[in-house]
């Protein structure tokens, strides 16, 4: 299945280190060729890329590699297509709007006949599951809140929503607004929190080691999220199946 990758700062940081390690799974260290994506929030403003290009082959995601741009909430997607041929308009992360703000998801999973009844508000542009659950979700959301609500409101009704999703089938997903990121297990999704003291991490699928020390302030806090941990001398913390955890200004708030 697909492979995922999300970041939630309490500060603007880049996500070049972890993006570089991520993308080697399209392709080089794993088989998700089928496209991939990646979304920066910028206040309320989005930075959206995809390619249907295998991400080690793909000139834009070379471009992220070295375009530190800095984000407090970023989602990112490797794709190894179960549902949908390989296209641009299949390639994740998914965007739509709600409320006056931009949401964002990426889905790692293989939803079973699943066909939500969709309104005329939110339609899908490709013809994967995991559009259809994004759009059925932005949905349901609109009918439960009449504007936009706090994150603890937004989890509540989140937790009530997801697991109709997940009874299709593995519904490991990322979803934020900007203001946090959301995210569901159904089988593999691990994060780890970087604070001080920061100290050195070298990636699993690139020979690629940084001392974060270097780079952060003390006050500094990042959460990592992945489908698996990216890096071999961290503590990354698996997300029991079935839970959701959302993460703000780079702490994990529960599950």
């Amino acid at each position: 299945m697909c492979q995922l990758l999300g970041m939630n700062c309490n500060v603007p940081t880049d996500v070049v280190f972890s993006f570089s390690g991520f993308a080697e799974r399209g392709g080089r260290t794993d088989h998700h060729t089928d496209g991939w994506g990646i979304a920066f929030f910028e206040h309320k403003g989005l930075r959206h890329f995809v390619d249907h290009q295998p991400a080690i082959d793909s000139p834009v995601a070379d471009l992220i590699r070295r375009y530190p741009i800095k984000s407090r909430q970023v989602i990112a997607h490797i794709r190894k297509a179960t549902q949908g041929e390989v296209s641009l308009a299949n390639c994740h992360p998914f965007v739509r709007e709600l409320w006056g703000r931009y949401w964002v998801m990426a889905h790692n999973g293989d939803l079973k006949n699943y066909h939500p009844r969709l309104h005329a508000g939110f339609k899908p542009v490709g013809n994967t599951d995991s559009e259809r659950a994004f759009c059925w979700l932005m949905q349901e959301l609109a009918k439960s809140h009449a504007d936009v609500p706090s994150v603890p409101e937004l989890t509540l009704t989140l937790r009530e929503l997801m697991p109709q999703i997940a009874s299709h089938g593995p519904f490991n997903c990322l979803l934020s607004n900007g203001e946090a990121l959301w995210a569901h297990a159904s089988t593999e999704l691990h994060y780890v929190t970087r604070e001080h003291p920061f100290g050195q991490a070298s990636l699993r699928d690139d020979d690629l080691s940084v001392n974060f020390a270097d780079q952060a302030q003390p006050g500094d806090r990042v959460a990592v999220v992945a489908t698996l941990p990216l890096t071999t001398n961290e503590v990354w913390t698996p997300i029991p199946s079935g839970a959701l955890q959302v993460f703000v200004d780079g702490e994990a708030l529960g599950s």
